[in-house]
C-alpha cells in the first residue's frame, strides 16, 4: 500500500508549489487534487513543476462539467508537463450540482461515463497515433480534428483514467474500463469487502482483466490529535463530515449495510429542512461507534498500524482524510511507518 496526500494548502493556492516540493521531500508516494474551490488541473500543473517524483493527479474532476475534447486537452498537457506522473481522476458529481452549479445535462450517469472514458481515449488516439477521430456515441460526438488543433504526440502518452464510485453501477464500470477505483471517503472495511470489490471483480470479470490491472485509491477518515483538546476537535469535525455525507441518498447504502437506516433518514430529513442549527444537530446524531465504524481513531504513532488492519489487501493507495486543521507533522509517524 502507498501513502499518498491531499494537496489543501491552508495558505492558499499561492503556496502550492512549495507545499507539494513538501510533501516530496516527506516521502509521499502521490499528491491529489480536489475540484472544490478552485481549478485542479491548475493546482496539478503547479504542483507538477515542483516535483520530481511523486504521481500527481485529480481526486477528482468532475467529468460532466466539461467536454471530453476540453479534459482530454488538458490531460495531455498536464501528461507531458508532469513527465508522465499525471493521473486523469474522474467524478460525476450529483445531479442537483452538474444541473444547477455547472448548468449541463445530466443522465444515466454510468452510461454517459462509459462513452466519456472511450471518447477520451479515442481523442488521444488520434493526437498519439494518428487514428482518425471518429467517436461517435449517445451522449458525445468527436468527429472533427485538424492538425492546427492537435497537440504534438509526446513519449508518455494519455494518462491513465481513474473514476470516482460509490454504488454498484460505477464501481463495475470502473473495473471494466478505468485504470483505477477511487473509493469515496464515505465507506467501511464492511462496505469496502462486501459491496464494493464484489462489484470491481464483476466489472473485471466483464473486461476480461484481472485485478491488477485497476488501482484502489481511498482517502481514509481518521482521527487524531497530540492532546484531548485536538482528538476532541478532530472528532467533531469527522462526525460532521459523516453526517453531511450520510444526508445525501446516494450515499445511504453504507448506511443501511450496517443497520443505520434511521440515522439515514433522519439526517436527510435534517439536511432538507429549515433549521438555522440542523448541521450541528446533523452532528449530534453521529455516535461513537459511527464514528468509529467509519474512520480511523487513533494516536498518531498508532495510525499507520490501525490503516493496515482495516485496510491492507483490500487497496493500493491510501491517504489521510482530515475534516479539521492538522499539521503535516501530525502524520510524520505514519509517513516514516509506510516507509
Amino acid at each position: 500500500m502507498l501513502l499518498d496526500a491531499a494537496l489543501l494548502s491552508p495558505g492558499g493556492i499561492d503556496d502550492v508549489p512549495d507545499l507539494a516540493a513538501d510533501l516530496e521531500r516527506r516521502g509521499y508516494a502521490g499528491i491529489w487534487a480536489a475540484e472544490i474551490d478552485h481549478d485542479p488541473f491548475l493546482l496539478l500543473h503547479a504542483a507538477g513543476r515542483a516535483t520530481e517524483r511523486v504521481t500527481t493527479g485529480t481526486a477528482i474532476a468532475v467529468a460532466f462539467a466539461r467536454s471530453p475534447m476540453t479534459v482530454a486537452l488538458t490531460a495531455h498537457d498536464l501528461q507531458r508537463y508532469s513527465r508522465g506522473r499525471f493521473v486523469l481522476g474522474l467524478g460525476t458529481q450529483i445531479k442537483a450540482h452538474v444541473e444547477r452549479r455547472y448548468s449541463m445535462p445530466w443522465s444515466a450517469p454510468a452510461a454517459r461515463m462509459r462513452e466519456y472514458i472511450g471518447a477520451l481515449r479515442a481523442i488521444w488516439a488520434a493526437w498519439q497515433d494518428g487514428t482518425p477521430l471518429r467517436f461517435e456515441g449517445e451522449f458525445y460526438r468527436h468527429t472533427l480534428m485538424t492538425p492546427m488543433f492537435s497537440p504534438p504526440a509526446h513519449e508518455w502518452g494519455g494518462p491513465p483514467v481513474h473514476l470516482a464510485a460509490v454504488g454498484p453501477l460505477m464501481t463495475r464500470l470502473a473495473g471494466e474500463v478505468a485504470d483505477g477505483l477511487f473509493v469515496h471517503g464515505f465507506t467501511t472495511p464492511r462496505y469496502l469487502r462486501e459491496r464494493t470489490l464484489p462489484a470491481l471483480e464483476e466489472g473485471l470479470a466483464t473486461g476480461g482483466r484481472t485485478r491488477a490491472d485497476v488501482t484502489v485509491s481511498l482517502p481514509g477518515l481518521v482521527v487524531s490529535g497530540r492532546t484531548d483538546a485536538e482528538r476532541a476537535e478532530a472528532a467533531a469535525a469527522v462526525k460532521a463530515t459523516i453526517a453531511f455525507y450520510g444526508s445525501t441518498p446516494a450515499y445511504r447504502p453504507v448506511l443501511e449495510l450496517h443497520g443505520w437506516e434511521r440515522l439515514a433518514d433522519e439526517l436527510h430529513a435534517l439536511s432538507v429542512g429549515r433549521r438555522e442549527d440542523k448541521w450541528l444537530a446533523m452532528a449530534r446524531l453521529v455516535d461513537d461507534e459511527v464514528l468509529e465504524t467509519f474512520a480511523v481513531v487513533a494516536d498518531p504513532d498508532d495510525v499507520a498500524a490501525r490503516v493496515h488492519e482495516r485496510f491492507d489487501g483490500m487497496v493500493d493507495r491510501f491517504s489521510v482524510y482530515a475534516s479539521y486543521p492538522a499539521p503535516l507533522d501530525l502524520w510524520s509517524p505514519l509517513v516514516a511507518a509506510f516507509h
